[in-house]
């Protein structure tokens, strides 16, 4: 890959996770019911230090927790337009809960799936 690829289009990204989220509802249904599952806390790593290759990450590793990131989309998608959008916050949250799906499909987590 070139300089020149290395771009990343907001519109390539809407693309991919449109279709990454129609391949989850596909496997999982339109609801996945955290609350039976045992997901609860996940370990994260602070973007700064992962994005700068901190010396020394496992003293940038805090704990996120599912359970919170659903309430901070669920929060997000109330907001009046208006409001401001923090992307960095958000973002991290939306992440958290597409980790969340990656972690659901592993071969063997032995998770119980969707309802």
């Amino acid at each position: 890959m070139t300089e020149a690829d290395e771009v990343l289009r907001i519109a390539d990204l809407r693309r991919a996770c449109a279709m990454l989220l129609d391949a989850a509802e596909s496997r999982y249904g339109p609801e996945i019911q955290l609350a039976q599952l045992d997901v609860g806390y996940y370990w994260n790593v602070d973007l700064r230090a992962a994005y700068t290759m901190a010396a020394q990450p496992e003293l940038a590793i805090d704990c996120g927790q599912s359970s919170d990131d659903l309430a901070e989309l669920s929060g997000l998608l109330q907001r009046d337009p208006e409001d401001v959008v923090s992307l960095w916050h958000d973002i991290g949250h939306l992440s958290g809960l597409l980790r969340l799906l990656a972690y659901l499909d592993l071969p063997d987590t032995g998770e119980a799936r969707g309802a």
